[in-house]
């Protein structure tokens, strides 16, 4: 601590923290940015999503339930038509209003058929698929790295998931949260909807360990809203390093494993021991825990409000605790004297901002607010928009990748450095608004 100034102790023995600098674009970046921005095309949000379906094959991930068959064959037209109408939030009657090539009731048709979560799922890891298979997604990151972050989104009529959040929404509007986790690739691999009034860290570990994609994480970072003790401890015990952005570090409690350790100067900094012994003491059920978890015995979340819930004199919970007091500790002092590390879990956190921003996007009509309280039908939503957004990430890094070796071939330098620090979610280019067309006859049941 002290080598650049970020975190220094005071006289009176607190830890004092100094804000990073922001992040000064180079020249080059900029340059590659606006000649890589210059030949991305103008695309309508139909026309992307076909020209991904043609690159991926996502589609075919649309099947009935097992055992059934669709009565009428369902057009991949009406499934993009379909998918178009919940992912932007227009509505299968006002899409059916907005085209000349689908109605209202084969959208509604290809929905009751092929768009459910089983579907959605496999269609967003096939998209993830597509992208990983292009070598330039390996300059944005190796896929080691994740990150999850909720995004607020108004719901106008009574939901259960419905809250008030004063925040954004004011004190009469009721608001929902969609949950996220975002790769170091940009791609989304999980999507949840929770309520506004739950704690994010209570789904940090859905994402995780639900994911069914080529991502396979092992760095995991949240801000503040994500974090526990128990969540702390529950990532070390799975195999992932759990790694937030605290904003709140100099308040934060500091644990040794021994009353009697010392550590120089830091020694102002802990506040007391960790219960080694009750750690020791129940072992054997913290990994049956995990197991659990590990198995999908039952949702991450339940269990952790089962924990989080529990008396004081509850042992195992405790354990749960001291084991994350332990964990944190150890994370918080690399974290104040590890500059590569506040940069790397910083910068996974912009990855998730920039997707926020495409959602807004997409998520166009209605100010975003969803107009149903049915559960399903907003996890739909919420999904579709996922699979619009890993679409566009896997349009704009094909075209990308199509423009830095057409500067290669002709002699341009194009810097691998400069890459990483471009983001591939741009979406200025993407038409969501006008007209639609989904003028194509290809059949895919």
């Amino acid at each position: 601590m002290g080598k650049d100034g970020f975190a220094t102790i005071t006289p009176e023995g607190k830890l004092k923290l100094c804000k990073d600098d922001k992040l000064i674009l180079p020249a080059s970046t900029l340059q590659l940015r606006d000649q890589l921005g210059a030949q991305i095309p103008l695309v309508r949000i139909e026309k992307l999503l076909a020209g991904v379906d043609q690159l991926s094959g996502f589609s075919e991930c649309f099947q009935p339930l097992p055992g059934l068959t669709a009565r009428i064959p369902v057009p991949r037209t009406h499934l993009h038509a379909a998918l178009t109408a919940h992912g932007t939030n227009i509505g299968l009657f006002e899409m059916g209003h907005s085209n000349e090539t689908v109605t209202v009731d084969q959208m509604r048709h290809a929905t009751q058929w092929l768009i459910r979560d089983q579907t959605l799922n496999a269609a967003n890891a096939e998209l993830i698929a597509t992208h990983c298979s292009y070598p330039i997604t390996t300059v944005w990151g190796d896929g080691l790295r994740s990150s999850s972050d909720g995004q607020r989104f108004g719901i106008q009529k009574r939901s259960l998931l419905g809250s008030f959040y004063p925040r954004y929404f004011g004190y009469y509007d009721r608001a929902i949260t969609v949950y996220t986790h975002i790769s170091d690739q940009y791609s989304v691999f999980n999507t949840l909807v929770i309520s506004c009034s739950t704690r994010e860290a209570t789904y940090v570990l859905d994402g995780l360990l639900n994911n069914l994609t080529e991502i396979q994480p092992e760095f995991h970072s949240t801000d503040t809203a994500g974090y526990t003790d128990h969540i702390f401890a529950l990532c070390y015990l799975l195999g992932f390093s759990f790694q937030p952005r605290l904003a709140d570090i100099p308040h934060q409690r500091l644990y040794k494993m021994a009353k009697d350790d010392r550590y120089g100067d830091l020694d102002t900094l802990f506040t007391s021991a960790a219960d080694v012994a009750l750690i020791r003491e129940q072992w054997d059920q913290l990994v049956r825990v995990a197991a659990s978890l590990k198995q999908g015995i039952a949702p991450a979340h339940i269990i952790l409000e089962r924990l989080a819930g529990r008396a004081p004199s509850d042992q195992v919970a405790k354990a749960l605790a001291a084991l994350g007091r332990i964990v944190k500790s150890a994370y918080i002092l690399r974290y104040v004297s590890d500059p590569a590390l506040r940069y790397t879990v910083q910068l996974q956190l912009n990855r998730g901002e920039s997707r926020h921003q495409l959602a807004k996007h997409l998520f166009f009509l209605n100010h975003g607010i969803f107009k149903t309280n049915d559960l399903d039908q907003i996890i739909n939503k919420a999904t579709c928009l996922s699979l619009l957004s890993n679409a566009v990430l896997v349009w704009n890094t094909h075209h990308i990748a199509s423009t830095v070796s057409k500067l290669r071939r002709q002699g341009h330098a194009v810097d691998d450095q400069d890459l990483a620090r471009i983001s591939p979610l741009w979406f200025k280019h993407i038409l969501v608004h006008g007209a639609y067309d989904f003028s194509d006859n290809a059949v895919i049941l």
